[in-house]
């Protein structure tokens, strides 16, 4: 992450998606969180913490290896900017190592949970490294 004071929900997202721990990624995101992914296989829509969860584990549980290669947060205004690149291996995947990387714009509740993300992914990529 970079240098600067990271808004303490999107480090708390960051390190349970980092740690594969998704009851703590969960604890960043409010009750009533929306969040919606444009993935390469089209929309995704996500509504509520539960739900939201669910669909970070689909896409990133179940692996046989998983490190958190990269990861940022920025401010642009109100909104936060995270972005992330995860490298992987996943029978469901195929062979070898895959990269992906994720870019969200969070709006942020009251008490500074993530409650709106728009994101956009690149999809499973074959990793040659």
């Amino acid at each position: 992450m970079t240098t600067h004071t990271v808004p303490r929900f999107a480090g708390i997202f960051l390190d349970g998606l980092a740690g594969q721990d998704f009851a703590r990624l969960a604890d960043a995101l409010a009750d009533d969180v929306q969040l919606s992914a444009l993935v390469p296989r089209g929309l995704r829509e996500a509504r509520g913490a539960d739900e939201v969860r669910a669909t970070f584990t689909r896409w990133f549980g179940d692996t046989d290896a998983f490190e958190l290669a990269e990861a940022d947060v920025d401010e642009i205004g109100a909104r936060l900017h995270l972005r992330w690149r995860a490298r992987l291996r996943a029978a469901r995947l195929g062979d070898g190592w895959f990269v992906v990387e994720q870019q969200a714009f969070a709006d942020t509740a009251p008490d500074g949970r993530l409650a709106r993300i728009s994101l956009v992914c690149s999809g499973y990529c074959p990793d040659p490294h």
